[in-house]
């Protein structure tokens, strides 16, 4: 199977157009002010990829923890999943923000991209509240089950963020050259060409 056919088949799927009437919705209520500062206009570049950075960090912190940290490391690595959760809804708010902006090809891949990461979240919910309620290795499976989770997510944003059209861009002959700030996107050039 050819992994990076995955987005190209979902980019066409018009059976997620339901998913994008509905996340039209979430980022219709954000208010217009609140958008350039979502978009990152003020950093030059998109600022949801840097914030997905926050929760998947913290996160990712929490399981090294419940690894190398043992009962000790108990308090620290909830910490982390409760900071990973917190950081969410600012996360989501930029995300929607550049999802309105994109063609429907790839606004489809971002309803499949939206539900992983709500999943991987609802995990890492209970895997906070698992560990609140002491009980450590279920906290520990349950973030797990959401590193993995967040990662199909994550490759999905990947997509987003590099991907060209409705199609995956070749890593091996293309390489971003130049950002266009107006359209908020890379400008991709063959390489060699």
């Amino acid at each position: 199977m050819d992994i990076t056919a995955i987005p190209t088949a979902l980019a066409r799927d018009d059976r997620l157009d339901a998913g994008r009437s509905a996340l039209a919705a979430l980022a219709g209520a954000i208010p217009e002010a609140a958008r350039p500062w979502l978009r990152g206009e003020w950093l030059g570049h998109p600022v949801h990829p840097a914030l997905t950075d926050l929760p998947i960090g913290f996160w990712t912190a929490a399981s090294v923890l419940d690894v190398v940290g043992g009962r000790r490391a108990a308090p620290a690595a909830t910490w982390m999943v409760g900071l990973g959760l917190a950081f969410v809804p600012p996360t989501v708010a930029a995300g929607l923000t550049d999802w309105d902006d994109l063609p429907a090809a790839k606004q489809r891949v971002g309803v499949v991209h939206v539900a992983a990461n709500l999943a991987a979240t609802g995990l890492y919910g209970l895997s906070f509240a698992a560990r609140r309620r002491g009980q450590r290795g279920r906290g520990a499976l349950f973030a797990l089950a959401g590193m993995g989770v967040a990662t199909v997510g994550g490759l999905l944003g990947g997509h987003l963020a590099f991907g060209s059209d409705a199609d995956a861009v070749d890593l091996r002959t293309e390489e971003p050259q130049l950002w266009d700030a107006e359209r908020r996107e890379p400008i991709w050039v063959r390489a060699g060409a």
